[in-house]
């Protein structure tokens, strides 16, 4: 990666570890010549709008004082309120966070749901914490970061180590400073408190129909497909699941805690208890445990499912690679020279911000639920789910034959069009 002007580098990032945030601004420069004389807003991708940083002071089971560092990023507000998950990992970074926030800027634009691009976090490792630390924590930073976000504001949602409960804690600690209930101030939330029926496999579900539709175009039968998956929670597993139940065989799945590999296909239900039980998919006894982790990257598999964490695939192993398709359930999981290896070996990456654009979609279906207080049936969510993200893609498949251009520079230039021609109408203020 080249060198970035300063000027593209806020003071509060190091410009020798720019990390996620700089992926972004590379492919902010990538689609930069195709957005035309819209691109004289283009530096309004490079600045996040708004970034939080919090201290989330608790007191620990055994009496003494814990601190750790919170962060919540609003990116582009352009098109609506921001909108993104919070992750509780030991990794999270200011870097991190507020790459994520930008790509949520351009996954909403690219499904065209009227939000923009926010993201929050925690650098913790949860799994050090008790249930009462965990839930203490949770609400102390809700109550830090409760200025800046809302129903009309900024409404966060699961992501990487938080689930419903997590979120019915954030709900009841802002109602708690608002003084009513305020159930549309965060989605992916329990049924009992105005959660969404699909929210829990939307993004997963989201893969798989995108998935499906990608393998269509290049003339793939999904029935007999071989499938690798790395990351087994609710997006990997899931995609995993829905793929199997249409024909496909998974036959490497790889998590935190190890990789396992069958030739002939692994039972993905019986994993997937495996998993629940025993929090990954090490000591899994239905198949061959692989010891060396890198190896899964060079799987024989015709569609390849990265539904971990950022900056996966990249110029070390992107060669390995024998898929057909990438579908992208991760945020970030492609750097951007390994997109240009898998360009090369015309290996199709279905880019994260239409792959895994299931999840926002239906928190957005939660958000508008929460504020009718009329709910929708399963089927419903599941119908309209796959509707959006059929358009979604079709969309950007059909930009990318035009331009000649890969699906993530098609996305791209749909999102950030879109994103774009919002400031320009609304103009700058004062």
């Amino acid at each position: 990666m080249e060198a970035l002007p300063a000027h593209q580098i806020p003071s509060y990032i190091d410009s020798a570890h720019l990390g996620p945030w700089g992926v972004w601004l590379e492919q902010i420069d990538r689609v930069t010549p195709h957005l035309g004389k819209l691109a004289r807003w283009v530096e309004t991708l490079k600045r996040p709008k708004r970034i939080l940083i919090v201290d989330v002071p608790i007191e620990r089971d055994d009496g003494s004082i814990a601190h750790f560092e919170g962060y919540r990023v609003q990116h582009n507000t352009s098109r609506g309120p921001g909108k993104g998950g919070v992750r509780f990992h030991q990794d999270v970074s200011l870097s991190e966070v507020m790459a994520l926030s930008a790509w949520m800027t351009v996954k909403n634009a690219a499904v065209n749901v009227p939000y923009g691009g926010a993201k929050g976090g925690i650098r913790v490792d949860p799994r050090t914490l008790s249930p009462g630390e965990l839930q203490r924590m949770t609400r102390r930073y809700t109550s830090e970061i409760n200025i800046i976000i809302g129903p009309n504001k900024d409404i966060p949602a699961p992501d990487v180590n938080t689930n419903e409960q997590i979120m019915a804690w954030m709900m009841d600690t802002y109602s708690m400073n608002q003084g009513s209930t305020t159930s549309g101030v965060v989605t992916g939330k329990p049924i009992s408190l105005g959660g969404s029926l699909g929210r829990r496999d939307a993004t997963g579900r989201g893969v798989y129909v995108v998935g499906c539709e990608a393998a269509a175009r290049i003339g793939m039968d999904v029935s007999g497909a071989r499938i690798a998956v790395q990351g087994f929670g609710n997006v990997g597993g899931v995609a995993a699941r829905l793929f199997t139940e249409a024909g496909a065989t998974v036959v490497a799945v790889q998590d935190h805690s190890g990789t396992v590999f069958k030739e002939s296909g692994i039972d993905v239900p019986t994993l997937l208890a495996h998993v629940a039980e025993h929090g990954g998919v090490a000591g899994f006894a239905g198949a061959e445990i692989m010891a060396d982790g890198s190896q899964f990257w060079s799987v024989d598999c015709d569609i390849l499912i990265p539904a971990a964490l950022e900056q996966q695939i990249n110029e070390k192993n992107a060669n390995s690679i024998r898929a057909r398709i990438i579908l992208e359930g991760a945020n970030g999981p492609t750097t951007p020279a390994a997109d240009d290896v898998l360009h090369q070996r015309n290996v199709l990456v279905v880019p994260d911000v239409v792959a895994n654009a299931g999840g926002v979609t239906v928190s957005y279906f939660e958000w508008v639920q929460d504020f009718s207080s009329f709910f929708w049936t399963e089927e419903e969510i599941n119908l309209r789910l796959t509707r959006i993200m059929k358009e979604a893609f079709a969309g950007v498949w059909l930009l990318a034959q035009e331009r000649k251009v890969s699906l993530r520079t098609a996305a791209f230039i749909v999102g950030c069009t879109r994103v774009l021609q919002a400031r320009e109408m609304r103009g700058l203020y004062p």
